[in-house]
């Protein structure tokens, strides 16, 4: 693994003064692995607290050395289940985080969480660590839909945690999960309906997507479980679009709503397609033109961070034409779409694919900018392919 420095679309992002940074934190560990979740989640009968605070802190250390001169304008604590954490690791993390890079005034600390009440009773704490944000993955106000989905909590246990996260966080999101195999619209509008009504200003609703790898695709494999057809789904789809843009909670991002002024930071980073970094198994980065991954089996990570003082896997230079690709898939899902005056990117677009999505209303073009309009977003998995050369 070599680390080899170039200029390229990374760093002609950084013309701001001071360069700003967002930092991704990933805690592996969860109570039970739920069938739809392809993310880097681990179940162990027993975690060493002691030995997983040094090591965060150790492969911080060395991110920080990579990165110097930098502030931080977020931290992501995402998992796995990070609302397992002992709150002395999370205040142990921010305290070396601010150490090494600095923070921005309106920093934004934000911690996954899960509904159940014994996380719950550690809010206070998490918030008295720095946390200002939390993102609840409520997933469904549906006792039913949660037991399908996997769900260790009910829906009474998830009011409440997020009655109690409402009380100690400053900002609070929650998740849903929508368009499941026996769910009709009217069920889905009135779940979301009651969601809305919560306060919450940031809400991240996803369809069911059939993951690779997942319990969920081993019984679609087998004919125990259908999820909807594309026709329906975008059904739900263009439901939650009209209901959360008439509630003031419009979507940002193809499945981000949030009234303006309250997106989550830490995500426009990524989709922005600025630098980031990323430590904890399974993390990954994106350092000054470098592409980075953590080794992503918990024990494998401890094993690198032993040998070489770090959990890093790959630390390899990402091409131009590879770093346009990237900004422009991660950008188009943004319902601000990307700015073609950035360098790298209008070249890397085929003009006639654009053009005729534009005819046909998919896309929409200014002198500078470039969006997927309301009806493409039903189609970005189709779109992206064809206009990105």
């Amino acid at each position: 693994m070599g680390l080899r420095s170039r200029t390229g679309l990374l760093r002609s992002a950084r013309n701001d003064g001071v360069s700003r940074l967002a930092l991704y934190i990933h805690w592996p560990f969860c109570v039970s692995k739920c069938p739809y979740c392809d993310f880097n989640s681990h179940v162990r009968e027993q975690v060493d607290q002691v030995q997983w605070r040094e090591a965060l802190l150790t492969d911080l250390a060395y991110e920080a050395q990579q990165l110097p001169g930098r502030r931080l304008t977020s931290i992501f604590f995402g998992g796995g289940t990070p609302s397992l954490m002992p709150p002395e690791t999370v205040a142990a993390l921010l305290q070396a985080a601010e150490r090494h890079w600095g923070f921005d005034p309106n920093l934004e600390i934000t911690l996954e969480a899960n509904p159940s009440s014994v996380e719950a009773a550690r809010f206070g704490d998490l918030a008295a660590a720095g946390v200002n944000r939390v993102s609840l993955g409520l997933q469904s106000l549906d006792d039913a839909a949660l037991r399908f989905l996997g769900r260790a909590h009910g829906v009474a246990e998830g009011l409440a945690a997020l009655e109690t996260a409402q009380q100690a966080f400053q900002r609070v999101s929650f998740d849903l999960i929508y368009a499941l195999p026996d769910q009709d619209e009217q069920a889905w509008a009135h779940q979301l309906e009651r969601a809305l009504g919560f306060g919450t200003t940031h809400l991240s609703l996803y369809q069911l997507t059939i993951e690779p790898g997942t319990r969920f695709a081993a019984m679609a494999a087998r004919g125990e479980l259908s999820p909807k057809d594309p026709d329906e789904a975008a059904g739900f789809y263009e439901l939650t679009q009209k209901m959360t843009e008439a509630a003031g909670l419009p979507a940002y991002e193809i499945s981000n709503h949030a009234r303006p002024g309250e997106e989550s930071r830490h995500n426009l980073a990524y989709w922005d397609y600025r630098t980031y970094a990323g430590i904890g198994p399974g993390a990954h980065g994106r350092r000054g033109g470098l592409m980075t991954q953590r080794h992503r089996k918990p024990e494998n990570w401890l094993a690198a961070l032993a040998r070489n003082g770090h959990g890093a896997q790959v630390e390899e230079a990402l091409s131009p034409d590879e770093a346009a690709h990237e900004a422009l898939l991660m950008g188009l899902r943004l319902r601000k779409g990307i700015d073609l005056r950035r360098p790298g990117l209008a070249e890397h677009l085929d003009a006639q694919a654009v053009e005729r999505l534009e005819a046909q209303g998919l896309l929409q073009r200014s002198e500078d900018r470039l969006r997927v309009t309301p009806a493409g977003m039903l189609l970005l998995d189709a779109i992206l392919p064809e206009i990105v050369i």
